[in-house]
């Protein structure tokens, strides 16, 4: 006991050190500073740092899911093993590591979920503190870790924060969906626009280059996804499920193009061929959770290079659901300081990039609302939090699902993918004839 006492003593006088000095890095910056820096962050390096302390959770997640819990016993101690097995006694002996790792994930997440929370507010009274103090913010979230793993899972992590989790998770799958729609529509207006302008200033026909890049991406992404969908046919078809997933795929796809074509004055090719494609992706992904042996057979296979891959793959895809989601939402805007600008300042002749424009500068930093989406970028990425905590632990469920290189397979996993997608389809389906249905709407 002394041992222990003598090695826990030093710990916790450094990690009550380090949760001090975050706190007084934290507080001075949102107090302000008396000291400007002559280059200061912008609006997207805070995005980009809170998508990498979002990336650094679910690392953190993943390990604590498929190397510390599996292992929990093993440490000779009692407190932190009853902490993690916890309201998990009473599943069966295989089933307590499942319910020890998806705990482990609840640690990771419910901290990045209060950190983005507790942030989001901070930026809604002062939108410029999501770019200050990053050092200080990432040592904050590495004692919130710390701290989650002495605390038992019942019940603040199950059933409290699952059920958080769960709500949470609901309300970002349906966001998701209408963002990734709204993302198909804005790039085809995009590529139109731009082909507008060329026609403009460069002259008639040098539009013709952007007109042919949208129909050149339509051919690659209808291709693309009818290839996928007849190596989802061979690879995980003769499965009844996996069968009527990969059909209703196809229809789907085929339909919501038939009616743009046919009927809709609002949709285009290219708005389809991507909604074509990611719904092909959604298919691709539900198949691959199937915990069925029969229907999936990648399931089981854990070899190291599947390990890494699986692995990689989960944090690819993970990271890249944070970084497109808020995309839109990290950098500045401006629309009330852009409608003050006086007529002078509008004839004023600018060339090229200005740099060294101290007044631009200054004015950007003394002006919060240059950061107002701050405080929604962290609600997006608290609800990004509760989505991977569902994702890597099945929504919740305690069954024999995936593997180490395949952590997230499993029935809840894979029909929550293929609702998704239909969500996804429904949505599409819906902009399209909604303008026909009622002609006296605006729906731009």
């Amino acid at each position: 006991m002394g041992i222990i006492t003598g090695i826990l003593t030093p710990v916790i006088s450094g990690a009550t050190f380090c949760f001090c000095s975050a706190s007084s890095s934290l507080c001075s910056a949102w107090c302000g500073n008396d000291k400007p820096s002559t280059s200061p962050p912008s609006a997207k390096s805070g995005r980009m740092r809170s998508v990498v302390l979002l990336g650094f959770s679910i690392v953190v997640a993943l390990i604590f899911q498929f190397a510390l819990a599996p292992n929990v016993n093993k440490l000779k101690w009692r407190y932190f093993i009853d902490a993690w097995t916890g309201s998990c006694a009473e599943n069966p002996d295989e089933l307590v590591k499942v319910c020890s790792g998806n705990a482990g994930v609840y640690r990771a997440s419910s901290a990045a979920f209060f950190f983005f929370v507790v942030f989001g507010l901070a930026a809604l009274c002062k939108p410029t503190a999501n770019r200050d103090a990053w050092p200080a913010k990432y040592a904050l979230y590495c004692i919130l870790c710390a701290g989650t793993c002495f605390i038992p899972n019942d019940p603040l992590f199950m059933p409290i924060y699952l059920w958080i989790a769960r709500v949470g998770a609901c309300f970002f799958v349906l966001i998701q969906q209408i963002i990734l729609v709204d993302v198909a529509y804005n790039w085809n207006e995009s590529w139109i626009e731009k082909a507008d302008k060329a026609e403009t200033d460069e002259g008639t026909g040098k539009g013709k280059k952007w007109l042919g890049a949208i129909l050149f991406s339509c051919f690659v992404l209808f291709a693309g996804s009818f290839a996928g969908i007849i190596i989802l046919f061979v690879h995980f078809g003769g499965c009844s499920s996996n069968d009527a997933f990969i059909s209703i795929t196809l229809v789907g796809s085929i339909l919501v193009t038939v009616v743009q074509l046919t009927m809709s004055d609002t949709g285009s090719l290219l708005t389809s061929a991507s909604m074509t494609a990611y719904v092909t992706y959604l298919c691709g992904a539900a198949v691959s959770k199937n915990p069925n042996p029969v229907c999936n057979p990648k399931l089981g296979q854990t070899s190291a290079g599947n390990i890494v891959l699986g692995m990689l793959f989960v944090f690819i895809s993970l990271m890249w659901t944070g970084l497109s989601n808020t995309n839109r939402l990290g950098g500045p805007v401006n629309e009330d300081h852009e409608a003050s600008v006086t007529d002078a300042e509008e004839a004023r002749p600018v060339g090229g990039v200005v740099v060294n424009n101290e007044d631009t500068e200054a004015a950007d930093t003394a002006s919060p609302k240059s950061f107002n989406n701050a405080w929604r970028l962290n609600a997006v990425l608290a609800l990004v939090c509760c989505w991977y905590a569902m994702t890597l632990t099945g929504w919740g469920s305690i069954e024999n699902r995936g593997d180490v290189s395949n952590p997230d397979a499993g029935a809840v996993s894979m029909w929550m993918l293929i609702v998704s997608q239909w969500i996804a389809l429904l949505l599409y389906l819906w902009t399209l004839i909604a303008p026909r249905l009622f002609p006296d709407r605006d729906f731009s």
